[in-house]
């Protein structure tokens, strides 16, 4: 009991109790797969964004949404106008990477991205997106 306590109460143990749980019993690991966001000026701009992202094997899928308006202050003036918006799944450790990469071929001064750690889905699915993305 003490042994589990103290696993459970680091999080470096735990992590490393999860990985090996996790491939014990083939389970996902809560947190270990991410989507990301990614807003882009025209449809051209997401396709070679999202182009870009997929032949660095940074991601297993990149969706494309179409046209959305958006609101937001830039340079203290309230703006207007329509953006592409990319979903991104991926692993979680490829975020900074991911994030990276996009920084240094997007044509925003400060491109939106921005991601959430997917907590629960279809096990076979995210178990997908953990093969099709490499490890670090």
């Amino acid at each position: 009991e003490v042994v589990t306590l103290a696993v459970l109460m680091s999080p470096l143990l735990r992590g490393l109790a999860l990985q090996l749980h996790s491939a014990l019993t083939g389970s996902y690991i809560p947190g270990s797969s991410s989507m990301a966001f990614i807003s882009c000026l025209n449809e051209q701009v997401a396709e070679d964004v999202a182009r870009a992202i997929m032949d660095k094997k940074l991601a297993a899928q990149v969706n494309i949404l179409p046209k959305s308006s958006a609101l937001y202050f830039w340079k203290g003036e309230l703006e207007e106008s329509t953006e592409i918006l990319l979903i991104v799944k991926t692993r979680t450790s490829k975020i900074g990477e991911l994030s990276n990469y996009v920084r240094s071929i997007h044509p925003f001064e400060i491109p939106e991205i921005i991601s959430l750690p997917i907590d629960q889905g279809n096990p076979l699915y995210l178990k997908w997106i953990e093969e099709n993305v490499p490890r670090d």
